[in-house]
């Protein structure tokens, strides 16, 4: 199970979250506390385990994870401050919504394997996020640029918000924003997001083990697995199709959206 959620997260930018919590509880029994815990400390374990890899092949854009990611962590910290002052059904129901929007345009380029001509804005070229990696399925060195910057880092405060409102992971809403708003290929979108996400869920995983909601006989097994399917599935991705990777990812955010705005509409 843990290896599955390794490759799974791996290959799609995830934290494997949406397949270890629901095993744990509903397989294993354990409680939903202690699951979530152990799914959090195991997102670290996926960041590393892919993150070796694709840092390595240049699939992920550093830049763009260092800017994006102060959009991130200031949206999780207001979200858990704002969070007793919101009603949770709006907000569900909001992202919902734009996970809906997100996988309809994702599943209308479901057949590209890149975003095409990209103008660069003036924010991305004077941040130099612009980059390049090799291609194995293509052949090839893919050059590319980043576009509406400003526009991804504002979406990437409202993942981090949802993420700290929710208590979800927030990859379901970074690779969207990085391959539908700011036009970068997919492949380095998920790479990015898995390089993001580790930073995330460190800021999280503090507040677990201080809370004593880490149990090592639990996480540690959940770890293990995750970390050798990270590895497997960081070799796994740079041999796929991105038309093929984009399928598999079109499915899970539909199914987000359809939960998300079932427990709005449900309360």
């Amino acid at each position: 199970m843990a290896i599955g959620a390794g490759i799974v997260g791996s290959v799609l930018g995830l934290g494997g979250g949406i397949i270890i919590v629901p095993a744990l509880t509903i397989l294993f029994g354990v409680s939903m506390r202690t699951a979530v815990a152990a799914s959090t400390v195991s997102i670290i374990a996926t960041s590393t385990g892919a993150a070796v890899a694709f840092l390595r092949d240049r699939l992920t854009n550093t830049r763009v994870a260092m800017w994006l990611e102060m959009g991130t962590s200031l949206g999780a910290l207001s979200g858990a401050l704002i969070a007793g002052y919101l009603h949770q059904r709006f907000l569900y129901i909001l992202f919902g919504l734009l996970l809906a929007y997100s996988g309809y345009n994702m599943f209308r380029t479901r057949k590209a394997e890149l975003p095409g001509e990209v103008v660069p804005d003036r924010l991305s070229q004077k941040l130099n996020l612009a980059g390049s990696y090799y291609d194995r399925m293509l052949g090839r060195r893919v050059e590319y640029q980043v576009t509406r910057t400003l526009p991804g880092l504002v979406l990437m405060y409202f993942s981090g918000a949802a993420a700290g409102l929710l208590g979800i992971g927030a990859g379901i809403f970074k690779v969207p924003a990085m391959d539908q708003v700011m036009r970068m290929p997919f492949k380095a979108s998920t790479a990015t997001s898995n390089f993001m996400i580790g930073v995330t869920a460190a800021s999280g995983a503090v507040v677990y083990f201080a809370r004593g909601d880490v149990k090592p006989l639990v996480a540690g097994p959940v770890v293990l697995g995750v970390l050798v399917g990270a590895v497997l599935g960081s070799r796994l991705m740079v041999r796929l199709k991105t038309s093929t990777i984009r399928k598999l990812f079109i499915p899970l955010i539909v199914y987000t959206a359809i939960e998300m705005i079932y427990r709005g509409v449900r309360g």
